[in-house]
């Protein structure tokens, strides 16, 4: 069974509706059936993690894992609009300058120390200095001040208009700091130091097998949450987690099969294929160059690389139809922002050929011109890869593809830099400012900032309209800036944006109500239970 959860939403408001869609898994509530407690929840995942907690990494891992541990100060719905989590009450002043928080009282942390504003001046100025993104959100922060335990105001230099919608669980979460201010930013907490005030508490992580994470008996928002336990099982073979959802042996899983897996487990009666796409992801794949090659520093290059690209058949070659072409750097999974004036440009291996002779790089030996050393972010399937391997050695440039684990891919492109075009999968997230100023902002280069400015592209020009777009509230005069930034990154070949991948939520049908907001499967979990009926 498939089927679009704005959609299922949708339908529910139609008298009748909700008796029609069985299989979908928050429909228990929908039909009156209440929550059920107990059971443990297995899920599978991959990559291996290597960190947990968004705080200072914009990782896939980071947001899917840390949620069930650390929260924010809110939830969003389908449409973004803020539901308290950590905070209970906002309000913003006239001129964009002071957003005041009132906090939850009676929260603890999972050692049983008191959550308070505290916590949270400590973790702005982390996310500041340390996330990739938070960098950029949190960049004209001059204060977070604290009159009492249960009021934080966040000070700006100027306004913010994304703010409030960072404030999410998987994009900023709250942390202790009475732990965290014990190491350095760039750390991940150990087992022992991973608390948060969230649903469940990490009990055991065993790397390359499995975490274990059980119900926090003192959540805050009781009755949840309602499962007993959470085991993530990494499994890293996508044929492996296909089979294991088949049998019963996983229960949920995100993009968790090979696609052409997809159609097939559509027809299971014993599964829920979601293949929502939701705010907070933004889907974007971009293929960036290192301007630190003096080959790649020729626009020519770059321009033969684009027409030698076909982002059609790489949709339905390597993703099976499953995403769009996007090529802007800006997704068109968000059509506020996006210029569709950008179009892809047309495949075309003469006129690709006939720039590389142009710019100075004639075939040579065995009909090659260079080689490139392409890597790819582990995360996405490696058909990407060789997709561009092959479009590339179709117009004599031989790219050599690292195969390499998500630890190793992280440090080889952002900390040593041995690479020279890469195919990435930075997240637009909901907002430009967030996800896509970090990857052609000048100052966000920094060696081992991960998911960052990898190119190390630098252009006044393209800071300005940035920086200017980061701080505009009217929104039209916000979308002309991004426009123009749209128009140059295009125009210079700055990236070759490829597509908007589609994702695929694959559930059993007794999992209830796994994605009931904007972060979809990002979320703490604390609301899902099993249905014992299904």
């Amino acid at each position: 069974m498939t089927i679009n959860r704005r959609q299922f939403n949708q339908l529910l408001l139609l008298s009748g509706a909700s008796l029609a869609f069985t299989g979908i898994p928050d429909i228990g509530e929908a039909a009156g059936e209440p929550p059920v407690r107990g059971g443990t929840l297995n899920w599978a995942y991959y990559p291996d993690p290597t960190s947990l907690i968004a705080i200072n990494t914009s990782s896939g891992t980071g947001q899917a894992i840390g949620p069930k541990i650390n929260e924010g100060l809110f939830d969003f719905d389908y449409d973004l609009n803020p539901i308290p989590l950590l905070a209970t009450e906002w309000s913003v002043s006239e001129d964009g300058l002071r957003y005041t928080f009132k906090l939850r009282q009676g929260v603890k942390w999972h050692d049983g120390q008191d959550f308070t504003s505290e916590d949270v001046n400590f973790t702005i100025f982390r996310l500041r200095e340390a996330h990739p993104r938070g960098r950029i959100t949190y960049q004209n922060v001059t204060a977070v001040e604290t009159p009492d335990p249960y009021t934080a105001i966040i000070v700006l230099s100027k306004p913010a208009p994304y703010l409030i919608s960072a404030l999410s669980s998987s994009e900023s979460p709250i942390v202790p700091k009475h732990v965290y201010e014990k190491f350095k930013p760039e750390q991940q907490p150990n087992l022992a130091q991973t608390i948060g005030t969230g649903p469940f508490i990490l009990k055991e992580w065993v790397p390359g097998s499995y975490l274990i994470f059980d119900r926090n008996p003192d959540y805050w928002d009781a009755p949840k949450p309602y499962l007993d336990r959470v085991v993530l099982r990494v499994i890293l073979d996508p044929a492996a987690r296909a089979a294991a959802l088949e049998t019963g042996e996983i229960d949920i899983g995100a993009n968790p099969v090979p696609l052409s897996d997809i159609e097939r487990l559509k027809t299971n009666p014993n599964l829920v294929v979601d293949t929502t796409t939701y705010a907070y992801s933004g889907p974007q794949q971009q293929l960036f160059f290192n301007y630190e090659n003096e080959i790649l520093n020729k626009r020519e290059v770059r321009l033969a690389i684009a027409h030698a690209i076909d982002l059609q058949k790489l949709v339905d070659i390597a993703l099976y139809g499953y995403g769009q072409v996007s090529p802007s750097p800006i997704s068109t999974a968000l059509p506020k922002w996006y210029d569709p004036s950008i179009k892809a440009r047309e495949p075309d291996p003469k006129l690709a050929e006939k720039l590389l002779d142009e710019a100075g790089y004639p075939r040579g030996a065995a009909g090659k011109r260079f080689k490139l050393r392409l890597a790819y972010n582990s995360f996405l399937t490696p058909a990407y890869a060789d997709f561009i391997k092959q479009s590339l050695a179709v117009i004599g440039i031989d790219a050599e593809i690292l195969k390499l684990d998500l630890a190793t891919f992280l440090k080889t492109v952002y900390t040593d830099r041995a690479w020279d075009i890469v195919i990435e999968s930075l997240s637009n997230t909901f907002d430009p400012s967030l996800g896509v100023q970090r990857a052609y902002w000048s100052k966000n280069f920094k060696i081992g900032l991960v998911f960052s400015n990898a190119s190390h592209y630098s252009n006044p020009e393209v800071d300005r309209l940035l920086e200017a777009a980061a701080t505009e509230p009217d929104e039209g005069k916000r979308r002309a800036l991004w426009y123009q930034f749209q128009h140059i990154i295009h125009e210079d070949v700055v990236s070759v944006d490829l597509v908007a991948a589609g994702a695929q939520i694959v559930a059993n049908k007794k999992v209830r109500n796994f994605a009931p907001g904007a972060q979809g499967i990002n979320n703490s979990f604390g609301q899902i239970w099993l249905s014992p009926t299904a």
